[in-house]
């Protein structure tokens, strides 16, 4: 099904040819490439405010998820009932966020690919409460998000 990429902010320059190359990909490997997905690339106001009515967190943050099935349970894959049902969700990217928290050696666009992951986690119903977690979330071993890591070449 479709994948959307909306650009909704004119700081940051925005790749959409690989971001969709690679969001394609991981749709693939997670086996939900069917289902429609939004990524929506917004500026720090935009993403603060989302934050703020959504999360009552008046800061600007990398991610934001927006689930087609709120109830998913992480493991499992949506049930869709009808042809409108093939939908995740949309995942709001802070990609000024984001590019102002790059480390000093990483690439900004595997680190937005990653980010974008991360989201699309959350639409498939993983969830984490601190940035520790996710980091052990991501580093449980073979066979888990490890292997988006852009460390790995068959994502980048």
């Amino acid at each position: 099904m479709s994948l959307v990429i909306k650009n909704l902010q004119r700081v940051v320059p925005i790749r959409r040819v690989p971001l969709r190359r690679k969001m394609d990909l991981v749709r693939s490997i997670l086996g939900v490439k069917k289902f429609d997905l939004g990524i929506i690339c917004v500026d720090n106001k935009t993403i603060q405010n989302i934050n703020r009515i959504y999360r009552n967190k008046n800061v600007p943050t990398d991610v934001l998820s927006f689930p087609f099935y709120e109830n998913l349970k992480a493991g499992e894959f949506p049930q869709p009932h009808s042809p409108d049902d093939y939908n995740l969700g949309d995942i709001f990217l802070g990609v000024e966020y984001i590019l102002q928290h790059c480390r000093e050696r990483e690439d900004y666009c595997d680190v937005l690919m990653v980010t974008a992951t991360h989201g699309l986690c959350h639409l498939l119903g993983f969830t984490h409460s601190s940035e520790a977690e996710w980091q052990k979330w991501i580093s449980a071993g073979p066979g888990t998000l490890e292997g988006l890591s852009p460390h790995y070449s068959f994502i980048l």
